[in-house]
């Protein structure tokens, strides 16, 4: 709320009235879904009610059938399998996936991941070496690989199998020819993002890339679809906690995952849920987001990702315990990030001017937690932030981007100061020697093309919505949307002026806002507001005075009024039914 934000109404025309006549649906809500992009009737339907029939054929994805034929090849060849994953949820998950599939094929196989400490990211040399002194001459990365040009060649050159199933970006290098693009030389490269693969929505993470390499290799084992079908929930997870844009296919994978997880047979994953105390019949990508996806998270940054490997095989009250361990480590997590997040909000504080681009020194930060001290630090100041920690032998460090700033392309004119780096747009990964700091600071802010208003968040309003209008129909319509998140924001409305007829502070912690809300035509509301309390108090006190501050807490009259952006929902307390806001924005 302290930072200056801009408010753009939505103003994309369409068919409203024409097409919420032919869906049955209030015109609101055919105004929420064009604001998406969605204008024509085949467009909605399928965001609407697309099911599994509209999922895209696999072998329409470049290397999916050759990876599952070789993948069969190695089962009836005796071969032992590596699956080189990565220590994140979608690594887990994507490594799951084939895990359980190529044992149910007949293959003998075994999870590799890297240490995030020790190894770092993605496939190296010493696994493959490793794997191959253990007896594997097949190895299949998931969720990497794509840029593993060392270990790939260490595997080709000791006679292995190499078969790469990811979804990052290729690696792009110069050359005296021109921009050209780099792949390893893998026996079969499965990747939506490689040149020459017409996947008609290539934005699928690393688990659903694994999934469409396995349905194609269940058909060819004559295994009946519905056995890959359970792996849905996998996707479904990764997915969202991979932050995938849940559009397209995407959002057919997390929809169905949803529902699944609801009565999942995974053992390990009731037993989180238990733990997080969640409700399995009322998860949402949220749930995901939030909850389940930081558990499985946190034991590759604070310990190994064997630990989240070992719950997704555990029975009965092994489970349990696993389950129990990994919310401690998650809870752990959130500490260390809380400490590390204030330390480098404290550091940007003390700068004289802010830089285009961040970086700060974080050395005693656990290298693990930088990505999301960074992405904490850019939702503050809304820069791009990279943090750097002490590493082994130098700085390891781990960005956040902004639109308008692509991130990789940015870190491509400083390679040179880089030991390694990789990434996306939004955010990227990189090591280099300690002297280079300054100089990547230096450079990095050279000709970035941003301005002053690249650094003002674009808050987007989908309608100005009077609270008359809204009822329990309508919101329950807007539950078609779901589920929500990157792609596929939650719905936002505002008005202009809402007088604050009473105040109270909840929470054990005092971070919970209860409002009664009035808007210009008198209708009145309950409201909620969970973002920072503090300066809410301060905001009334600074420009309505103390005496209307005072008068707000007790229920009096008084002259606080602001705008808000808000979704609307229903209360559910004792059978009772209550229309309320949840307040996103406050101007």
């Amino acid at each position: 709320m302290a930072m200056k934000e801009k408010w753009v109404l939505q103003a994309k025309k369409g068919d409203f009235y024409g097409l919420a006549e032919k869906f049955q649906l209030d015109p609101v809500t055919i105004r929420l879904l064009i604001n998406r992009g969605l204008s024509t009737e085949a467009s909605i339907r399928q965001y609407l009610y697309g099911t599994r029939a509209d999922e895209y054929d696999p072998r329409l994805m470049k290397g999916a059938e050759e990876a599952a034929k070789q993948i069969l090849e190695a089962i009836r060849g005796g071969e032992k399998i590596m699956i080189a994953s990565d220590f994140d949820v979608d690594g887990v998950f994507s490594g799951e996936i084939l895990l359980e599939a190529l044992e149910e094929a007949g293959g003998k196989a075994e999870v590799y991941t890297p240490h995030r400490v020790k190894e770092g990211y993605g496939v190296n040399a010493n696994m493959v070496q490793h794997a191959w002194e253990q007896g594997f001459t097949t190895m299949i990365t998931c969720d990497n690989g794509i840029a593993a040009f060392e270990a790939v060649e260490k595997a080709k050159k000791l006679g292995m199998r190499v078969i790469i199933t990811d979804h990052h970006e290729c690696i792009r290098q110069i050359s005296d020819t021109g921009e050209e693009i780099r792949l390893p030389e893998a026996d079969v490269i499965v990747n939506p993002h490689q040149p020459g693969c017409q996947y008609p929505y290539p934005y699928l993470c690393g688990a659903g890339v694994a999934y469409k390499v396995v349905e194609i290799l269940y058909s060819f084992c004559g295994l009946p679809r519905e056995r890959s079908d359970r792996f849905l929930e996998y996707v479904a997870i990764a997915t969202v906690a991979d932050v995938m844009d849940l559009a397209d296919e995407n959002r057919i994978f997390v929809r169905e995952g949803l529902q699944r997880l609801g009565h999942t047979e995974n053992q390990g994953l009731q037993a989180l849920m238990r733990v997080c105390q969640l409700d399995p019949q009322s998860l949402s990508s949220y749930h995901i987001g939030f909850v389940l996806g930081p558990c499985f998270n946190s034991a590759g940054r604070l310990d190994t990702a064997a630990r989240a490997f070992r719950l997704l095989r555990a029975k009965g009250s092994e489970a349990e315990k696993l389950a129990c361990q990994l919310k401690e480590l998650n809870d752990s997590r959130k500490e260390l990030t809380r400490q590390a997040a204030d330390s480098a909000i404290d550091w940007v504080n003390h700068q004289e001017k802010l830089d285009d681009i961040l970086v700060i020194p974080l050395p005693e930060c656990h290298e693990s937690i930088a990505g999301i001290v960074a992405g904490r630090v850019r939702e503050k100041f809304h820069h791009p932030v990279i943090v750097f920690t002490k590493g082994g032998t130098g700085w390891k460090g781990s960005g956040r981007s902004i639109e308008g700033w692509n991130m990789f392309e940015g870190l491509l004119k400083c390679r040179d100061l880089l030991t390694h780096f990789g990434g996306h747009p939004m955010a990227a990964g990189m090591s280099m020697p300690e002297e280079n700091l300054d100089e990547l600071r230096y450079r990095i802010n050279l000709n970035t093309g941003l301005t002053p208003d690249s650094f003002v968040p674009i808050i987007r309003i989908d309608a100005a919505m009077p609270l008359e209008y809204i009822s329990e129909k309508l919101i329950q319509e807007f539950h078609l949307l779901e589920p929500f998140g990157k792609g596929n924001p939650k719905p936002l409305f505002a008005e202009k002026v809402f007088w604050i007829r009473r105040a109270r502070v909840l929470g054990k912690n005092h971070n919970v806002l209860k409002l009664e809300v009035q808007n210009s035509a008198g209708m009145r509301m309950d409201a909620l507001y969970f973002g920072d309390v503090e300066e809410f108090d301060r905001l009334v006190q600074e420009r309505f005075g103390q005496e209307s501050r005072i008068n707000m807490y007790q229920g009096r009259e008084n002259s606080v009024h602001f705008s808000l952006a808000y979704y609307p929902e229903i209360n559910e307390y004792m059978g009772n039914h209550t229309i309320q806001m949840v307040i996103s924005h406050i101007d």
